[in-house]
């Protein structure tokens, strides 16, 4: 896909790193068809119990039903543990999924997630655990199948008819973003300030990070794309390639879309994931299609950003290729370190506009601080108690309970089983922490 690069775009990453922050630290690859993998490490979570319980809250607020999980295991061959869950899910068939966490490393801690619509999950496994095995490496280990996974017919879906090609991790030489590729890739040229530009060497294509600015208003600058803010996000990607295609003289693009599925984001970011096929008129055909793309807040000006992060195979290679896409997708990353150091300089003259404003605030309002600061006091308190509460509702409903080990002087949330045989078995070291005690970011 021909789209615009460079760091004359640095603003779209600022985009990005709200987009970022709602996946939090896990890699996700996706089959479009329902599967899922999530991977990675788990932050703020320094055990295995804390890290599964922090993933089975996030799956919990995700649905809206608490998951309903199994015995936890050992991992047949590894030091992981893992717990099979379902999550109900009203007029429809519940979701499925295998949870794996092992620690590797004293305070860091690992997880993946393997899920899917419950009917699919028994012929789905085996192939996504393949595909998990080809790209997550926690400590050297590798996560054959469980004892209690059996295998099946192998699943219609396309994640079963291929599994990712090794990769390996490639970082732009201005260090504002990395990218895992098999070999025989390339990055191309116009990638740095977090976008990224890739393509393989059957006709495959990424394009990572990449901005579509447009403005909600009929006129102003030429350069920016002009188009009603709010719309359908599938409707505004195709609306805005092919806007891109008018500009510069191409035929407009052919769009076969068969899945678009919203994506969390922190508000007012709003994103999907899209699947489906396009040719893009460039004289190479249909292509497999997977792209997840955002809107940002309309600013100033009736401007706003577009971003993003897009994969594309020709259709004689893409059921191989699949898995790997997938992968690729998934491994995209952005050190917002660099951009925003870059953005930084390129915006200095209205940053310090900016500030000068912001000073002339600032001292307007010193003579009411003081008021406002015992306000806030209060409604910080009143906040925080809740979050003991919340914490502790979901400790209850989770089958959890903080304890707190006299030696390290640390706290740690375990699963009550785990947390009852440590209690009785050391009571002179390890104790139970009711809710006043709660450490703030340990314990809630």
């Amino acid at each position: 896909m021909n789209v615009p690069r460079g760091l004359g775009f640095l603003s779209a990453l600022l985009a990005f790193a709200t987009f970022a922050a709602a996946q939090g630290s896990l890699k996700i690859i996706e089959n479009g068809l329902g599967s899922k993998i999530a991977y990675g490490p788990v932050e703020g979570q320094t055990t295995e119990a804390g890290a599964m319980g922090a993933i089975l809250r996030g799956i919990h607020q995700h649905y809206g039903a608490r998951p309903q999980v199994g015995k936890i295991f050992q991992v047949r061959g590894t030091n992981s543990v893992a717990v099979f869950f379902t999550v109900p899910r009203q007029g429809t068939a519940p979701r499925a999924g295998l949870l794996i966490a092992t620690a590797i490393a004293p305070g860091h801690v690992e997880v993946a997630v393997l899920s899917d619509d419950g009917p699919r999950f028994g012929s789905t496994i085996n192939p996504m655990l393949k595909t998990l095995v080809g790209v997550w490496h926690p400590a050297g280990e590798t996560h054959p199948a469980p004892a209690s996974t059996t295998t099946t017919k192998a699943s219609a879906a396309p994640a079963a008819t291929g599994k990712a090609a090794p990769l390996h991790e490639i970082t732009l030489r201005d260090q504002s973003a990395s990218v895992s590729l098999p070999d025989g890739w390339k990055i191309l040229p116009g990638s740095g300030g977090g976008s990224l530009y890739a393509e393989g060497p059957n006709g495959e294509s990424a394009a990572l990070g990449f901005p579509m600015l447009a403005v909600n208003n009929a006129a102003g600058n030429p350069q920016l794309l002009h188009y009603p803010y709010g719309r359908d996000l599938t409707k505004t990607f195709i609306d805005l390639t092919q806007i891109l295609h008018q500009k510069r003289g191409r035929a407009p693009a052919t769009f076969e879309i068969a899945s678009s599925e919203p994506v969390r984001a922190l508000a007012p970011q709003r994103c999907t994931h899209i699947l489906g096929r396009v040719d893009e008129q460039d004289g190479k055909g249909m292509k497999e299609m997977n792209t997840v793309f955002c809107s940002g807040q309309l600013g100033p000006g009736g401007i706003y950003m577009n971003i993003g992060y897009y994969t594309v195979a020709p259709l004689q290679v893409a059921d191989r290729q699949r898995a790997t896409m997938a992968a690729i997708l998934g491994s995209y990353n952005v050190n917002m370190a660099v951009v925003n150091g870059q953005a930084s300089a390129i915006a200095k003259p209205a940053i310090d506009a900016i500030h000068a404003i912001g000073k002339a605030a600032a001292d307007r309002a010193a003579v009411e601080s003081a008021a406002h600061d015992r306000y806030n006091q209060g409604v910080e308190q009143r906040w925080d108690e809740q979050a003991r509460n919340n914490q502790q509702f979901s400790n209850y409903t989770l089958d959890q309970t903080v304890i707190e080990d006299r030696e390290l002087n640390a706290h740690g949330t375990l699963w009550n089983q785990t947390a009852d045989s440590l209690v009785r078995n050391n009571p002179d070291r390890y104790g139970y922490v009711d809710k006043p005690n709660f450490w703030k970011g340990i314990d809630y």
